[in-house]
């Protein structure tokens, strides 16, 4: 590996992810090891944003006796607590973090200001983003996307809990089709679960080349690096 061919990427990792194999809650050898690999691209001068799910907390969707809306306010905070662990991590190993929320709480976090957060990506700066857009109806991914096209970060890093993108759960189906390049309109038309739809179509119009593979130090610095892994939407 010579050199990064990013200068200005946006990570979102999804909540189920953090969780591990527990499942719920945050597995503190993975936020660690995600750090490490967050560090590892600051030290050579990449630019980080993240974006963090709530998943692993709270899964609003599922809950059909809640309101919609409250439902979806309750991830947002879900998406918060991923932020602090991770922005306490990255802290303990020299990493400068700032977290930055769609809904207001000062005592814990800034509030999202497009042109701040630009301002500590150049000073090198990690900035994770939590809570969403900030609104009802718009999930992790569409607030990943829409922070990576205010970022004009190059591409998204889609960390997930698979390695791939699949037709189908692989595991639940062995004859799961792994798929390792797609375009937009293909993710949206064989509706395939990468991101939303909402999500796919800015990433479309704003031309962000979308990455997914699993979940580890390791991959996050070869996706990086160039290296070949999981599957590109662009």
């Amino acid at each position: 590996m010579d050199k990064p061919i990013y200068k200005r990427v946006l990570l979102k990792i999804s909540g189920e992810a953090l969780s591990g194999e527990a499942g719920f809650g945050i597995n503190n050898d993975i936020v660690n090891d995600i750090s490490l690999g967050i560090k590892e691209l600051n030290d050579v001068g990449v630019e980080v944003a993240v974006v963090v799910g709530g998943g692993n907390f709270w899964r609003g969707r599922s809950n059909q006796e809640m309101d919609r809306t409250t439902a979806d306010y309750v991830g947002m905070l879900a998406t918060v607590m991923n932020a602090m662990a991770l922005q306490d991590s990255l802290e303990n190993i020299g990493v400068p973090t700032r977290v930055q929320t769609g809904i207001e709480m000062r005592q814990i976090a800034e509030p999202y200001i497009r042109r701040r957060a630009v301002r500590h990506l150049e000073k090198g700066r990690v900035v994770i983003f939590g809570a969403g857009t900030g609104n009802p109806y718009f999930s992790t991914d569409t607030a990943a996307a829409l922070r990576a096209a205010e970022m004009e970060a190059e591409v998204i890093l889609l960390a997930k809990n698979v390695d791939a993108v699949y037709d189908k759960d692989p595991k639940v189906h062995s004859d799961a089709k792994k798929f390792t390049r797609l375009s937009y309109m293909e993710v949206i038309n064989k509706e395939l679960k990468v991101m939303d739809s909402t999500a796919t179509s800015l990433c479309m119009d704003n031309k962000i080349t979308i990455k997914v593979f699993e979940l580890s130090t390791e991959n996050i610095i070869n996706v990086v690096y160039g290296k070949n892994i999981g599957t590109i939407v662009e």
